[in-house]
């Protein structure tokens, strides 16, 4: 019970201490809105660095955090798995005629909110699968991080609860294929990658996944027909599509993944 005890306390003080300092940290005054976005995606980002170092330093470098490991085969998987993650359910409703493309937006500084979604991923991952997913694993087992950190991680998307049961598996879903991922690379840059392929093309580029309001989306998409299959006004996250390709991903990496443990 002290272990646990421990640990529950080390998780709270990271997570409220980076959501604190995250609140204070001071705002962008560009009224450029990609400017202020960058601005607003790099503090929470630099919190979660900073924090992780300084629990890094506590527990004496003893939590290994795999953020710099196999970085080629992570690199590799993240940008082909994630290309086929995205792209199935795509392609998919695309056949079945529930996405269609009706011309496009013109977006200014476009790279900049490619690059402010890309350090939100960063954050999110070091966030839930950094120095708490690992400490977790060390103190006690990896289930148990698992489901903390997929806990986390739906508490963060919340707003999957007010639509209904599909985007909440989905986002449940998706953090253990996260952590599957990174299991199976040993590399934090594998989910990076994946997830930021997620939210950088469909989000920004198709407009079918959500991220903050603020952020734009390059071409004009419509999604129609059944809720269950189009995912209604989560649109591709919203989809069963996602929620049976998350499945099958997840069993694929654990298998591959139990089957590299025998080797």
């Amino acid at each position: 019970m002290k272990k646990i005890a421990f640990t529950i306390i080390k998780f709270i003080v990271f997570f409220l201490g980076w959501a604190v300092v995250t609140s204070i940290l001071p705002l962008s005054s560009s009224e450029n809105p990609a400017i202020w976005r960058l601005w607003a995606e790099i503090m929470p980002l630099l919190a979660v660095i900073a924090f992780t170092f300084i629990f890094w330093l506590i527990e004496k470098k003893n939590v290994r955090l795999y953020l710099f490991d196999n970085p080629v085969k992570g690199a590799t998987l993240g940008v082909i798995t994630g290309i086929v993650w995205l792209a199935i359910p795509v392609l998919i409703m695309y056949i079945a005629k529930i996405i269609h493309f009706n011309g496009a937006n013109s977006i200014n500084l476009f790279p900049v909110w490619m690059l402010a979604a890309f350090l939100n991923v960063i954050m999110q991952e070091l966030l839930v699968r950094g120095y708490l997913y690992q400490m977790i694993k060390q103190k006690h087992n990896i289930v148990a991080a698992a489901i903390v950190t997929t806990a986390l991680f739906t508490v963060l998307h919340g707003g999957a609860f007010e639509v209904g049961v599909v985007p909440v598996l989905n986002v449940l879903t998706m953090s253990l294929l996260m952590t599957v991922i990174l299991e199976y690379s040993g590399s934090i840059i594998a989910p990076i990658i994946m997830h930021f392929l997620w939210n950088g093309i469909g989000a920004l580029v198709l407009g079918g996944v959500s991220l903050a309001d603020d952020y734009p989306n390059l071409l004009i998409t419509t999604f129609n027909g059944n809720e269950i299959l189009s995912g209604g006004i989560c649109k591709i996250e919203g989809s069963i599509i996602v929620l049976f390709l998350n499945v099958i991903l997840i069993v694929l990496f654990m298998f591959l993944k139990n089957k590299q443990g025998t080797k």
